[in-house]
């Protein structure tokens, strides 16, 4: 996106009523501003300044009942519907645990926040601080509408200016290497417990996610070519195994827990699209995908993980461990399967 132009509220609103059917992140693309000054320019007129915090909102959440929940990074957008609750609140850290909402949270991102209420269609939507989308909640037609105006008066700022500051967007990280510690690397993951130790593995040896991958090699990893990860969303439907689909940005990562039934493909988007989960992914932003496998005291995890062309993110997947629904064995066989790519030049 180019740099944050000085666009009016009056200007964001005018632009607005003139494309009606454009989505509110393209909208801001457009005008090239961020989506949380767009939604400011409606202060007043449909969005209310609210408290950003998890820990007021996600209380409200809780309150609405059934909703959609929203997360999404560049590629791809997770959907979720069902009720929040089973909220842990942390300083650094914190989690929404219920069978159909899983949230892990951020506070430290969750910086501006509104309630917006569109001829009816009502959401609360979380930005970080360059304005970018961190969480989004949509209310349904099943959801609690008579407690909305209560949510809103208990959560709304006294500031309800139309204008919103936004900080500079801190780029992606590119892949950390170190060379000359690949070694210890591979060392210290053959030793691995939990999934968790991984990022502290990296930090210690300082790199990255992605820098690990491509320093460790095999049996840790094996990369796969960009268009295993359509591959695999295809192959997890046809066994009508359970998986968990991670997607997350820097204040918030979703998961899906559970089977995949439709896929639709439409332009360079693959959807999941069933009762209850949509997934949209952005097949032609995919540009690396790695099969990772880690050694944990329940045997090893095994993931398949895509990443943009900047080097971050889109989505991790792994099978189902839990008792009674464990389909980690024929998850392990699909990701064998995969095809592979070239390896990524260090």
């Amino acid at each position: 996106m180019t740099q944050r132009a000085a666009a009016t509220p009056d200007q964001i609103r005018a632009f607005q009523a003139e494309n009606p059917k454009l989505r509110a992140r393209d909208a801001a693309d457009a005008l090239g501003i961020a989506e949380a000054q767009l939604v400011a320019a409606s202060v007043g007129a449909g969005a209310t300044r609210i408290a950003a915090h998890p820990d007021d909102i996600v209380p409200a959440a809780e309150a609405l009942g059934e909703v959609m929940a929203l997360t999404r990074v560049e590629a791809c957008v997770h959907e979720k519907v069902g009720a929040y609750g089973n909220y842990h609140p942390g300083e650094h850290a914190a989690m929404t645990l219920t069978e159909d909402i899983d949230l892990r949270i951020f506070p430290s991102h969750w910086v501006h926040a509104f309630a917006i209420d569109e001829a009816g269609r009502r959401s609360l939507q979380v930005f970080d601080a360059a304005g970018d989308a961190v969480h989004k909640i949509h209310l349904r037609e099943a959801s609690n509408h008579g407690v909305w105006s209560r949510i809103v008066a208990d959560l709304a700022l006294d500031d309800q200016s139309s204008g919103q500051q936004v900080e500079p967007r801190k780029p992606v990280e590119a892949a950390k290497i170190r060379e000359d510690k690949a070694d210890v690397l591979r060392e210290e993951w053959a030793r691995l417990t939990d999934t968790h130790q991984f990022l502290r593995l990296c930090s210690k040896l300082k790199m990255n996610r992605l820098g690990a991958y491509r320093a460790a090699g095999a049996p840790f990893v094996r990369q796969l070519a960009p268009q295993a990860a359509d591959t695999m969303l295809n192959a997890v439907r046809d066994a009508g195994i359970e998986v968990m689909i991670f997607v997350g940005n820097r204040g918030c990562i979703q998961i899906h827990t559970g089977p995949i039934h439709t896929l639709k493909p439409m332009g360079p988007w693959q959807n999941v699209m069933d009762p209850g989960f949509n997934l949209h992914l952005r097949l032609d932003m995919v540009a690396e995908v790695w099969a990772v496998q880690k050694p944990t005291q329940r045997g090893p995890a095994v993931s398949v993980e895509a990443f943009d062309a900047e080097g971050g993110m889109i989505f991790q997947v792994f099978g189902v461990g839990k008792e009674g629904r464990d389909s980690r064995k024929a998850w392990g066989r699909i990701v064998q399967a995969l095809p592979c790519s070239a390896p990524v030049p260090a």
